[in-house]
């Protein structure tokens, strides 16, 4: 029963891979769905993309590992959508409209008029690499999904869940990919309202649920996890809450403003995304308070990340275990998809038709836009069958974070900066891509390891806080110092203005 269930759900995706492949005529429609996308679409896809498998196994894990605390990600997470939609949408959206952007790269190097294609070059080189390292977090915890749910090998439920992935992405692209997100979300939203409402049902209510956690461990409900308010405290915090930092810009993402059919429909898909995180991630967390009650003296994995699988095949029969195991897997293949949409294009579009053979034309790209998706997504799969040998104790959150991190602090701050300030060059721009880019690497495994290194600041902030800051720092610095740069924006503001709400 519980294999019809996952059939069902892959059965489904090969069939939008089919007849999204049919609707394919061009590059256009293969990065960006030929622009004409609605509310609903963008809204499901930007948050199924945004969340990953982290969200389920994740942060399922952090609510049984560090009880309430773990709301502290919720709130950073509604406040960066709530921001990135209400902010930044609609003046991206109409810039790119514009500019005719395709892409990510397409519409900074528009933005910053450089005719030297320098920027485009560092946007798909960092695109590609961090990406890739991002799509092997997901490749990684779909075999953990396998193995915890079903007791797959690992290797063998990595390998079924790329392939998948791989037919249905390098068949139909972009269209593909936000009609599974579309599919794939809404899998994701009911399951994680269900469960913890069954859950709460089985133990009785909230009351028993905390009478248990608190004789489990009274931390579990404390929102500083018993560290108080110390330095220390308050920065494992922001360190949490931070997190929504990432959704402020990163290429992923925003490709679906680029893809909207019209502004109009930014107010509605606003309301859905913020509606659809405040139930996804708190059912998350809840799911992983309510686990930890349920499920005393169990073996919860590493960070608690096997508390969805063991509660649900506690809880469910073997027809929903199944849909739950498709659950996950979407949560996983919603972000590979559209990760792996965005680092091909980057490399075929941004670096192979623009920089490299500019004559090209966007219908001779298509082939080798979809071999290039398929090469990308075999060297993620290898990235992330290595780190599973080599780092046997990882959590999927640390894997995730780091790729998601690393894209954050590369792009977000420049997005924010040329939405928003006329004084940002193209100088600038290159210069806080790579302090975000390095800064990242830096913060995770550079500076922790220096003697006398405190764990308040590196370690308890983790990397994209600092990466951030660094990559905005930096960006505004070079800005300022670059008078050539900024003479040649001279008339920026007039499109700044034109894009802004008012």
């Amino acid at each position: 029963m519980q294999f019809f269930g996952i059939a069902l759900y892959l059965g489904a995706l090969l069939l939008i891979g089919v007849l999204a492949s049919r609707r394919m005529k061009d590059l256009r429609d293969y990065f960006a769905a030929g622009k004409d996308l609605g509310f609903l679409a963008v809204a499901f896809s930007a948050r199924a993309t945004g969340e990953s498998a982290w969200l389920l196994l994740g942060l399922t894990g952090m609510g049984a590992a560090i009880g309430v605390k773990a709301f502290w990600v919720v709130l950073g997470e509604v406040l960066g959508v709530a921001a990135a939609w209400l902010l930044m949408s609609r003046r991206f959206h109409r810039l790119t409209r514009r500019y005719d952007s395709v892409t990510v790269p397409d519409y900074l190097e528009s933005r910053f008029r450089d005719k030297s294609q320098n920027l485009r070059r560092v946007a798909a080189l960092t695109l590609v690499i961090f990406v890739t390292i991002y799509v092997s977090a997901q490749i990684d915890a779909t075999g953990s999904a396998f193995e915890s749910f079903l007791g797959w090998n690992y290797f063998v439920g990595a390998l079924v869940g790329f392939a998948v992935v791989m037919i249905y992405t390098v068949s139909g692209g972009f269209l593909a990919v936000v009609w599974s997100d579309v599919f794939q979300g809404t899998l994701m939203v009911i399951g994680l309202a269900a469960l913890p409402i069954i859950a709460l049902i089985h133990m009785g209510g909230w009351g028993e649920v905390s009478a248990a956690l608190a004789t489990a461990d009274p931390n579990l409900l404390s929102w500083s996890g018993g560290m108080g308010w110390t330095a220390t405290g308050i920065a494992s915090v922001l360190g949490l809450a931070l997190i929504g930092l990432g959704f402020l810009g990163s290429p992923q993402i925003f490709v679906r403003f680029l893809a909207l059919r019209n502004e109009s429909e930014i107010s509605k898909g606003t309301a859905t995304a913020i509606i659809w995180t405040i139930i996804a991630d708190s059912g998350a967390v809840l799911i992983g308070l309510c686990g930890r009650a349920i499920l005393v003296g169990s073996d919860l994995g590493n960070g608690g990340q096997d508390v969805l699988p063991l509660l649900v095949e506690q809880l469910l029969p073997a027809f929903l275990v199944g849909i739950y195991i498709a659950i996950v897997l979407s949560a996983t293949m919603s972000t590979v998809d559209s990760l792996l949409v965005v680092a091909s294009s980057a490399f075929v579009r941004d670096y192979h038709q623009q920089i490299k053979n500019p004559e090209l034309t966007d219908t001779s790209l298509l082939s080798m836009s979809r071999n290039t998706t398929f090469v990308l997504a075999a060297i993620a799969f290898a990235i992330a069958i290595a780190v599973a040998i080599a780092v046997p104790g990882r959590t999927i959150f640390w894997f995730v974070i780091f790729g998601w991190s690393g894209i954050a602090a590369t792009f977000c701050p420049t997005i924010i900066l040329s939405l928003a300030w006329t004084r940002f060059t193209a100088r600038g721009a290159m210069a806080a891509m790579l302090a975000g880019f390095v800064g990242v690497p830096l913060f995770k495994f550079g500076a922790t390891a220096l003697p006398g290194v405190t764990g308040l600041f590196f370690v308890e902030l983790s990397e994209l806080p600092p990466a951030f800051l660094l990559s905005f720092i930096i960006g505004i610095l070079v800005s300022l110092s670059d008078r050539s740069g900024q003479e040649q924006l001279a008339d920026i503001g007039d499109e700044l203005s034109a894009g802004s709400d008012h």
